[in-house]
């Protein structure tokens, strides 16, 4: 899709990512990344702001998703990191400051816990800690569609041959024009070959890894991850991780400020663009840290 960015695939951690850049090579960079059913389009109002103020800004496809690689195997949120990673490494950079949203919030909340030498700082848009999500009872609903797509088959089937997209992007947003508009290009990319199961996966690990090996091994991590500038942003009605979880995050994550987006629900980026933007902007600071090589 045209517009005030280029379009890169590049390798790191032994697959292609797809990028949306813009910004100029060699400001500090900053990692965006999506969450389920979106790609890196849910940050075309972020991307052009952040590259204007000075960054240089780099919306990634998750593993599985957009024009990223597809690959099922070993989906798992610890290799995120290290997908983000590298794709720092590749833009030749040392650090960045990693902004995630949903799914892409749960790797940006991990990253320091796994890969603390390219982390700059982290933002986390309608996530709470994943600590928190662990040891605090989640919504019914969000409980129950949890569950729900552990069965296998179905919920890609519901994705491919039905309006699940549609029905997701519904259900979560409070102002739903800017989200539910885009509900057909979204379920385009859900539907590209193994784009379904991949994003499945991401949740799936998440719920069966609990009881694992791999999984307490995570937790462990997160336990005795360094602490970095940390913000969160979470929408007043948003239903899937509602408000009052955040306040479990003080028991994790002391060092992270939280701030409240009024009006808005689970989709932050698209529903409430210009609060995004306007705190991340601050955030990040005035005319930017220093370089991030």
């Amino acid at each position: 899709m045209p517009g005030p960015w280029e379009h890169r695939t590049i390798t790191a951690n032994g697959s292609r990512f797809h990028l949306a850049e813009a910004g100029t090579d060699g400001a500090p960079l900053v990692v965006l990344l999506h969450d389920y059913p979106q790609f890196w389009w849910a940050w075309r109002n972020q991307i052009p702001a952040l590259a204007a103020a000075g960054y240089h800004v780099a919306a990634m496809d998750l593993r599985g998703f957009g024009a990223s690689d597809k690959s099922p195997r070993n989906i798992a949120t610890p290799r995120s990191c290290f997908d983000v990673a590298g794709v720092v490494s590749a833009l030749g950079y040392s650090r960045a400051t990693v902004v995630g949203h949903g799914v892409g919030a749960l790797a940006a909340w991990s990253m320091t816990a796994f890969t603390p030498e390219v982390t700059t700082a982290v933002v986390a848009l309608s996530a709470p800690h994943p600590l928190t999500l662990r040891r605090h009872r989640l919504p019914v609903g969000t409980a129950a569609w949890l569950q729900w797509i552990q069965a296998p088959w179905f919920p890609e089937r519901s994705i491919t041959h039905g309006d699940a997209v549609e029905g997701y992007l519904r259900a979560c947003s409070h102002v739903q024009e800017p989200v539910v508009s885009q509900a057909a290009l979204y379920t385009e990319a859900m539907r590209l070959p193994f784009a379904a199961h991949c994003a499945m996966e991401h949740f799936r690990w998440q719920v069966r890894s609990a009881g694992r090996n791999d999984g307490r091994a995570y937790m462990r991590r997160l336990r005795t991850a360094p602490a970095v500038r940390t913000l969160v942003l979470f929408g007043e009605h948003d239903r899937v991780l509602p408000p009052s979880l955040y306040r479990y995050d003080a028991e994790v994550a002391p060092h992270a400020e939280h701030r409240l987006v009024p009006g808005a629900g689970h989709f932050l980026p698209e529903e409430a663009p210009d609060a995004v933007t306007g705190a991340l902007l601050e955030f990040l600071g005035g005319d930017g840290p220093e370089p991030s090589r």
